[in-house]
């Protein structure tokens, strides 16, 4: 069981990437997910959460994510908005980070006692793919370095959510997933 907690920004499209998660895995990988979204007050601009327990069993929890074994975070200005995105991280919680330079990722690592870090620049990935500041693509690729989701599942499950953009986002998870390092 991998429980996953997914930070982002209102406008970003990190809950819409945890659903899309969750059809990645249960539809193109033969596995389980439940998504369970948490939203402030609704606006863009303002903190998202979104939990996603995925095993290869049944998922019987229906609960938000306490103690995650992976956080992903959508934007690296977070931990400048007072978003605790270490909250009941261990020393053995991974992050996937959209970081434009290592002196973030590095800053992340120390402020939360993390080892194990992925980050790639979603942004760019976004921007140069489908031409808007929308990293949730992005981000489901760089996710998918950690192992807990195949590439190709990403891609199939984005293309088939996207509709005529899909194209675009499928290959913005590529690109990021090619695009990520272990930091």
């Amino acid at each position: 069981m991998q429980k996953i907690k997914f930070y982002g920004i209102g406008g970003q499209g990190a809950v819409t990437a945890a659903k899309i998660l969750s059809i990645a895995v249960s539809l193109h990988q033969s596995e389980y997910a439940i998504t369970v979204p948490a939203y402030g007050h609704e606006r863009r601009g303002a903190p998202v959460f979104a939990h996603i327990i995925v095993d290869d069993k049944p998922v019987l929890l229906n609960c938000y994510v306490y103690e995650p074994d992976i956080i992903v975070v959508f934007d690296e200005n977070l931990i400048d908005m007072g978003v605790n995105v270490g909250e009941g991280c261990t020393e053995d919680t991974i992050m996937v980070i959209n970081a434009s330079n290592q002196e973030i990722v590095d800053r992340y690592k120390k402020e939360y006692g993390l080892k194990k870090v992925y980050a790639c620049n979603a942004t760019e990935a976004a921007l140069k793919n489908i031409g808007l500041n929308i990293p949730n693509s992005a981000m489901l690729g760089a996710l998918a370095k950690s192992g807990v989701v195949k590439i190709e599942a990403i891609e199939k499950a984005v293309t088939e959510s996207f509709g005529k953009v899909g194209e675009k986002n499928g290959n913005a998870a590529r690109y990021a997933y090619e695009h990520t390092w272990e930091a």
